[in-house]
This record gives C-alpha cells, structure tokens and sequence, in this order.
C-alpha cells in the first residue's frame, strides 16, 4: 500500500536525511567500523573518516579543524559551552549573562549553574523578539565571565544582532584588559539559512547540530576559539584534545562533514527559495483568516520561519485538526497533558496569555513545494471557522495586543502560573 503524502512543515524540530548524506555515512556503518583510537588500518580509516569531517565543518564556519569538536548534540554542546566555561574560569567571576529566549538546553544549564553558586542574568528582548546591545553593555561588569544568546530563536526565528553583540563585549574587554565575557551563541537553525563564519560572528563558541541541516540525528558540535579556558565535562580516554572524551560516533560525524558542506554551498539559493513559499504562506493566511497576529521580528529572522497567534483558537486544537489531515506543524505553547504552562518565548514578546496559547509555528525545508502551501491555504481556514463556533473567546485584537499583563481564559482571573505559590 502506497504511503499517504505528508505536508512537513516542522524543519525546525528536524529534517529529513538527505540521501547524499546517507551515501557518505554508509561505508561507515555497514564496512568501515573501526575505533578512530586504533593505530591499525581499519582505525585509521576511521580516523581519516573524521579529519575530513571537521575539515569541510571548519571550512564552512572559518576556524582551525582543531577548534572544532563533535558532541552527541546541540544541547550536550550547550552543555559543554556553558559549563565547562563557568567551571574554568570562576576565579575571574561568577556572572553569566543569557537572553530570556534561549533554547531550554541553555536555561536548564543556568539553572544547574546557580546552584554552583554563578550569578545568571537574563537579558530581555523588545515585542520584535531582539535584544538590544545597548542592554548587554549595561549587563557587563568585570565579574561577566560568559554571554549566551541564541543566533536565531527556535520558535519565532527572529535573529539577534550576534555581530553587534559581539562588538559590545569586546569593547568591555579592550577597555577593562580581560579575555573574559567569552561570547558563545547556539547556531543550530541559523546554520542552514546563514553564513556561520565565526571570525564574522564575532564569536568564542558556537554551537551547530547535525539533523538540523539535513544530517543524522544524534550528531552535534561545538566551536571553540583557541585560547578560551575551558574544562571538560565529560572524562574518560582523551579524545578530541581532551574536551570531549569517549569513541566518536563515526557514521553520525562524517554524515554531519557532508550536511554541513552541502547546506553552504546551497544556503543562498535555498534560502531565497523558501522565503518567496513562506510569505506566499503568510500572506494566504492573514488574508483567508481574520484575527491573526505574526510574532517575532517581520523581517529580521530565518527565512523558512512563520509564527503566529490565530486569536479565538487553542493552538493544540489546530495542530491535531491539522494532523488529521497529515499536515504537520508545530504550536509555539509549551503545553502538555501535565502542565498548560505557555511558550515562554512568546511571553519574553510580551504577547497576552490568550495569543500564546492560538500560536502556530511554520517552518518549511527542502521538501516544501508551491502545492504544499496551496494545501495548507486550502484546509486551514476552514479548521479555524470550525474551531472558533465552539470556542468561548472573542478576543479585541487592538486592545489584546496591547495588554500589558496576560488575562486568564475565564472569569479574568490571574493565569496560574502568575500565582503566588502559598
């Protein structure tokens, strides 16, 4: 039986292999198998395998192969950065500074690391969903021994002024005489669409994920400018100058080698391609539905990124209803079966707890076509019209949208997770 077509448009979650990936990382699961830390020929071709992997990654971001190394992901390489730079440098302070949207592999470190008694200080964005750099030079002082801040939000896309940033900081430095705050930024969903140059960036670490760019999953990888003190967080044989011990994941490296390479090499026409689709998109919907709302910045962010708040509507309620009709997006609430805790990107946005909840997040790849977004155009007015005949909202979107403090569903009463814990 034939499979039914599916209409992807969750790119940000994950891509599919490319089949010239998988090409490159089949030698190296079904023949080549050696142990890269075997001086004997299968070791060696493993070996080899790897060189050439960081070589095409440490071309396409502009650094020394030897700055570059291999993780199991984007949040183990969050990890490294965060960590292993607080652990390395706590003689020279203990504040941290991150945006109030970063990736939860970026808070939850945070989170570890107050308890190790670091000072985090989290650097908020405007309703465009940006920081300011004027902001973080304020934030600077010479206990900031590390800045976080993502290239590009996961939920809106909006992209942060990295060079700008980095320009602040390295100021503070110049002025103060210090190597430190070290300026790390997580890459993963610009990578695809962006020119990742480090030197560029302005950046001492960056993180990068494989199945981000239509590589393996369980492949990330960490950049790190020679000479920023950092320590291990993981220890065992050694490998990859000692940051990062344990055998590499050979086939998941080698297909990230060739991901990498591809998505530079492709990058501008692809980009240019799924942005005329995304606004083609944007523009069916606000046109076919009334009371929408887009969040994050109109124009500064990713390409493939389309986010909004469909007012009257659970955002959960859309996706299933799409689901049944295999179009696959995601919602911008955090909600589960557990917890109706809202996105918290959305509300750093300043958005009313009632747009949070109606989000929609789209995100379009190589796989999206003209007639995947037709399809789309054509279902989704229809699911809303639906939806809203059931729904006990009515929201005002000139006076929603201006709400300083999120109102509950029903009755006006404050949300619970606004509540004071008795």
């Amino acid at each position: 039986m034939a499979k039914k077509k599916i209409y992807y448009f969750d790119y940000a979650a994950t891509t599919p292999l490319r089949p010239e990936v998988f090409s490159a990382m089949k030698p190296y699961i079904l023949g080549e198998f050696g142990n890269p830390s075997n001086l004997y020929e299968l070791g060696r071709s493993a070996k080899t395998a790897i060189i050439d992997a960081t070589k095409k990654i440490a071309d396409v971001i502009g650094c020394r192969p030897g700055e570059f190394i291999f993780t199991g992901s984007a949040t183990e390489s969050d990890n490294i950065a965060l960590l292993g730079v607080a652990r390395a440098n706590r003689e020279f302070g203990n504040k941290i500074i991150v945006s109030n949207v970063e990736h939860k592999g970026i808070l939850a470190v945070c989170n570890a690391l107050q308890k190790e008694g670091f000072k985090i200080r989290e650097l908020p964005v405007g309703p465009d969903g940006l920081v300011r750099p004027g902001d973080l030079e304020k934030m600077l002082d010479t206990e900031t021994i590390l800045v976080s801040v993502t290239g590009a939000d996961s939920e809106t896309g909006s992209l942060q002024p990295i060079p700008e940033l980095s320009r602040a900081i390295r100021r503070f430095r110049e002025t103060h005489r210090r190597e430190t705050p070290y300026f790390h930024t997580d890459a993963s969903q610009a990578a695809a669409y962006l020119d990742v140059n480090a030197d560029a960036l302005g950046v001492d670490l960056m993180t990068l994920s494989a199945h981000k760019l239509y590589g393996p999953k369980g492949v990330g990888g960490l950049f790190v400018r020679n000479g920023v003190r950092i320590a291990p967080i993981i220890f065992g044989g050694g490998q990859q100058g000692r940051l990062r011990s344990g055998t590499e994941n050979v086939p998941g490296i080698v297909g990230f080698g060739e991901a990498a390479r591809l998505a530079a090499a492709e990058r501008a026409q692809e980009a240019k391609r799924v942005r005329r689709l995304r606004d083609m998109l944007a523009e069916g919907i606000f046109k076919a539905i009334p009371k929408v709302v887009l969040n994050g910045h109109p124009t500064e962010r990713l390409p493939n990124f389309l986010n909004v708040s469909i007012l009257d509507v659970e955002g959960e309620a859309l996706l299933l209803h799409l689901d049944d009709k295999r179009i696959f997006v995601n919602t911008g609430s955090a909600c589960n079966s557990e917890s109706l805790e809202p996105s918290y990107v959305l509300m750093a946005l300043g958005r009313p707890y009632e747009f949070v909840h109606g989000s929609l997040r789209f995100t379009l790849g190589r796989g999206t076509t003209v007639s995947d977004v037709r399809y789309v155009l054509r279902e989704l007015p229809g699911i809303v019209r639906a939806l809203r005949r059931i729904s006990p909202l009515n929201l005002n979107v000139d006076h929603a949208v201006k709400l300083s403090q999120p109102k509950a569903f029903v009755g006006g009463q404050t949300p619970h997770f606004l509540r004071k814990k008795k």
